[in-house]
C-alpha cells in the first residue's frame, strides 16, 4: 500500500509538472532560469520567479564579470567611430547562451558564466558603414527546420532583418539574400530609411517587425510622413507574409477617421516600442504612437485610427482582430508607450486574460486579451477644447475609471513647487505667463497682447511620464509595477508657420521643458556623486529647461522618479516610492532635510520571486537632461511587497536597458546594460559570492 501511495504521489507529482510547463509555455514565460525574449517572456512581465538571490542574501551581490559592449575589431579599424553609449538591448539566455546586440547592433553570444565572447555575428563586408549600427532592445530565437533542431537568432539592424547561425553567428543562407531581408518601405511615395529601437517578435514561425521610417515629421512643422506598417516574414525563408497598414487606405477599417484626405499624407504613427504576443491565442499586440506633427492636427480631422491604438493582429494573416484607441486625434504626443504586458488576473471572481497597455499620460489602459474589452469601465469624458485656429480637437478622450493615473497628470496652482515659501512664489510668477489645467488641455496660441499667454503647460511633459521602460508585472500576485517620471511641463504653443520647407499653417514652436540628448562617451558632464556621500548637484544653464524651472528645478512638486504598485485584481494602488534622491541636495533646498525626490530618467524593472531591482538611468538615455542629478549609477533592490529599499550599489555606470536574470550550474545572475557619454557600454553581471 506504501508503496502504491507513492507511485501515486510519484505520477501527481510528473502531472503537475508538466502541467506548469504548459502553463508557463502558453502564457510565453520560459520553464526553469531561461530569460528567452528580451522582455523576460511573450508577454514582456519582466518577470522570474528565480529567488537564490533574495530579501535575505541581496546584499552580498558583487560583480561577477563585465564586458565591453563594443566590437575592438571595429575601434581597431576606424579609431574615429564613437559607438553609442546608449546601449539599448537587454540579453536573452537560451540553453545556457546569452545573446544579444553590442553597442554596433551587431548579435554576439556571450559565455553567460565568465562574459567571454563565443562568437561576434560575421558581416557582409568590414567598411565603415557596418562600424555604424545601433542596437535595438533586443533579439528573438527561432528553433525550427526539419526535425525542429536548427536555432536561429533574429535581429535588426539598420535596415535589414538578419537571420544569424546560433550555433556560429554565421548568416543563414537560406534566409532573404545571403540571410537578411531588407525592411525599407517600397510601397509609399513618402517612404524615408527605416530604422526601428525594438527588434523583431517571434511566434511560431512567423518574425514581425515594426520599427519606423526616421521620416519626415520631426519638429512638428510637417504633416508628410509615410506610415510605420507592421509586418511579418516567414521564419525560414524570409519571405515577406503580411502587412497591417497603419493609417487605414481605401476600403480599409477606420480609413473615414482621417478627414480632408489626410490619410494620403498622414504617417510617423508606428511602434517603436515592444511588441506582445499571446501563442495560445494567436494574437499579437502592437502599441501604435501618435500621427505625424503630434501637436497640431488642424489639417488631419477626426480620431485618426490607428494613431495612438493597441491592435491585436492575428500573427497568422495579420488581421485586425480588434483594437482599442486610448487617444483621440492626439494633441499632446501622448504615445502608447511601454509594451501591452500580459497577464492572468482575477477580478470579482473572474479570471481574466488580460493586457495592459500604459501610455505617456500616465493612464495604465487594462483589457480583456482575447476581445479588446475594457475590465473596469473606461468613460469618454469631456476635455478642454483647442483655441488654436482650424484645429478640431476631440470633444472627449477615453479616462480608466481604474487604475487611477500613476503620475502627475495636467497641472494647478497645487501642483507647483513648494519645498520653500520663496520656490512657490517663482513658480507663480512663470506660470502666470501660461495656459494651465487638466491632462488633455490642448497647445494654445501664444499672445504678446496685455494679458496673453506663452502657450500652455501640459503635464505629463514632452518624454511623457510613462516611457518604454515602464511597467512589471508578477503573475502570482497580479501587481502591475509603474515606473514613471515628472520632468515637465512642457509648452506645447502654436503659432502660424514661417519655417522654410514647413507645411502646415502652425506648427509647434516650443517643445518642452527638459531636452537633452543620447551620444556617444565623452560628449556630457562627467561628475557623479560616489558612495561615501551625496552627489555634487550644479544649477542648471539657462538653456536646459527652456525656463520653464527654478535654476534647474522644476516649477513641479517631486517625486520626479517614482515606482507605483498597482494591484490589478482590484484596480487600487498598493504603494507608491520614490526612486532615487533626485534633486533634494539642490542649493535652493539645502537644509530642508527633504525625503528621496526621485530621479526622472527611464530605468526599466525586474522583478522575480521577492523583489524589484531598478537602476536610476544614465545620460546616454535619449532626452535626459544635461542636470546631473536626473541620472545616476546606483542600482536597488526594492521588497516589492512594500516599496521599501533593501539594497543598493553603484555600477561602473548608469542603466540604459532592462535587466534580465538568469540561473546557471546552480547560480542565479543578474545582468545590466550600461554606459554614459563618459562611459562606454558594457554589460554587467552579478551574483552572490
Amino acid at each position: 500500500m506504501r508503496r502504491f501511495k507513492g507511485l501515486i504521489g510519484t505520477s501527481l507529482f510528473v502531472s503537475l509538472v508538466a502541467v506548469a510547463l504548459v502553463v508557463a509555455q502558453s502564457q510565453g514565460r520560459a520553464p526553469g532560469g531561461e530569460w528567452r525574449y528580451f522582455g523576460g517572456d511573450k508577454g514582456y512581465t519582466r518577470y522570474s520567479a528565480l529567488d537564490q538571490i533574495n530579501r535575505d542574501n541581496v546584499k552580498n551581490l558583487r560583480i561577477a564579470w563585465r564586458r565591453p559592449a563594443v566590437s575592438e575589431k571595429f575601434t581597431q579599424t576606424f579609431p574615429d567611430v564613437r559607438p553609442t553609449a546608449y546601449l539599448r538591448a537587454t540579453p536573452i539566455l537560451i540553453d545556457g547562451v546569452l545573446y544579444t546586440q553590442d553597442a554596433h547592433g551587431l548579435v554576439i553570444a556571450i559565455d553567460s558564466e565568465t562574459g567571454r565572447t563565443i562568437w561576434e555575428q560575421q558581416t557582409l563586408s568590414a567598411a565603415r558603414e557596418e562600424a555604424n549600427g545601433n542596437p535595438t532592445r533586443g533579439v528573438d530565437y527561432w528553433r525550427g527546420g526539419t526535425g525542429n533542431v536548427e536555432r536561429r537568432i533574429f535581429a535588426i539592424r539598420g535596415e535589414y532583418l538578419y537571420a544569424v547561425n546560433a550555433e556560429s553567428g554565421k548568416p543563414v543562407p537560406g534566409f532573404g539574400d545571403q540571410g537578411r531581408t531588407s525592411l525599407h518601405f517600397q510601397d509609399h511615395p513618402l517612404a524615408a530609411r527605416f530604422a526601428d529601437s525594438t527588434g523583431p517578435l517571434v511566434v511560431g514561425n512567423v518574425v514581425i517587425v515594426t520599427g519606423n521610417t526616421g521620416g519626415a515629421g520631426d519638429g512638428g512643422n510637417r504633416k508628410e510622413a509615410a506610415p510605420e506598417d507592421v509586418r511579418a516574414f516567414d521564419a525560414e525563408s524570409g519571405r515577406h507574409l503580411w502587412t497591417f497598414h497603419v493609417v487605414p487606405r481605401v476600403g480599409e477599417f477606420g480609413h473615414d477617421t482621417w478627414g480632408n484626405e489626410s490619410w494620403r499624407i498622414a504617417g510617423d504613427l508606428g511602434a517603436w516600442n515592444p511588441m506582445t504576443a499571446d501563442e495560445e491565442l494567436g494574437l499579437v499586440y502592437i502599441p501604435l504612437t501618435s500621427p505625424t506633427a503630434a501637436w497640431y492636427g488642424g489639417w488631419r480631422p477626426g480620431d485618426n485610427l490607428f494613431a495612438n491604438t493597441l491592435v491585436a493582429l492575428d500573427v497568422k494573416t495579420g488581421r485586425r482582430v480588434w483594437h482599442f484607441q486610448t487617444v483621440h486625434h492626439d494633441l499632446w504626443d501622448f504615445d502608447n508607450i511601454g509594451p501591452p504586458m500580459l497577464g492572468d488576473i482575477t477580478v470579482n471572481g473572474r479570471r481574466i486574460k488580460a493586457v495592459m497597455q500604459a501610455n505617456k499620460a500616465a493612464f495604465l489602459f487594462v483589457l480583456d486579451r482575447t476581445n479588446g474589452q475594457p475590465v473596469w469601465p473606461i468613460e469618454e469624458r469631456p476635455v478642454p477644447q483647442s483655441t488654436v485656429p482650424g484645429e478640431h480637437s476631440s470633444p472627449t478622450q477615453p479616462i480608466p475609471t481604474r487604475p487611477a493615473g500613476f503620475a502627475l497628470q495636467g497641472i494647478t496652482d497645487d501642483d507647483l513647487i513648494d519645498y520653500t515659501p520663496e520656490l512657490k512664489a517663482r513658480a507663480r510668477e512663470i506660470a502666470k505667463d501660461y495656459v494651465m489645467g487638466p491632462v488633455y488641455t490642448p497647445p494654445s496660441v501664444p499672445s504678446d497682447e496685455p494679458g496673453g499667454t506663452k502657450g500652455t503647460l501640459v503635464q505629463p511633459g514632452a518624454w511623457g511620464s510613462a516611457n518604454w521602460n515602464t511597467g512589471a508585472f508578477d503573475p502570482e500576485t497580479a501587481i502591475y509595477y509603474a515606473i514613471s517620471q515628472t520632468m515637465g511641463p512642457a509648452n506645447r504653443s502654436v503659432r502660424k508657420q514661417t519655417l522654410p520647407g514647413a507645411t502646415m499653417d502652425y506648427a509647434d514652436v516650443i517643445t518642452a521643458a527638459g531636452g537633452g540628448r543620447g551620444g556617444p562617451p565623452g560628449d556630457g558632464p562627467a561628475g557623479r556623486g560616489g558612495p561615501s556621500g551625496p552627489p555634487q548637484v550644479s544649477q542648471a544653464p539657462p538653456s536646459t529647461l527652456d525656463a520653464i524651472s527654478i535654476d534647474g528645478l522644476p516649477i513641479v512638486k517631486g517625486p520626479y522618479g517614482r515606482i507605483t504598485a498597482i494591484n490589478l485584481n482590484t484596480g487600487n494602488q498598493a504603494w507608491t516610492a520614490a526612486n532615487g534622491d533626485g534633486p533634494r541636495y539642490h542649493p535652493l533646498l539645502r537644509g530642508l532635510n527633504l525625503p528621496p525626490l526621485g530621479i526622472p530618467n527611464r530605468p526599466a524593472p525586474l522583478l522575480t520571486k521577492t523583489l524589484l531591482f531598478l537602476g536610476e538611468g544614465s545620460n546616454a538615455v535619449s532626452g535626459t537632461s544635461d542636470l546631473d542629478w536626473t541620472w545616476g549609477k546606483k542600482f536597488r533592490a526594492y521588497d516589492k511587497a512594500s516599496g521599501r529599499v533593501i539594497w543598493e550599489m553603484e555600477l561602473p555606470s548608469g542603466t540604459t536597458a532592462g535587466p534580465m536574470t538568469y540561473m546557471l550550474r546552480g547560480k542565479q545572475y543578474i545582468v545590466v546594460s550600461v554606459g554614459a557619454r563618459d562611459h562606454p557600454a558594457e554589460y554587467v553581471a552579478l551574483a552572490l559570492p
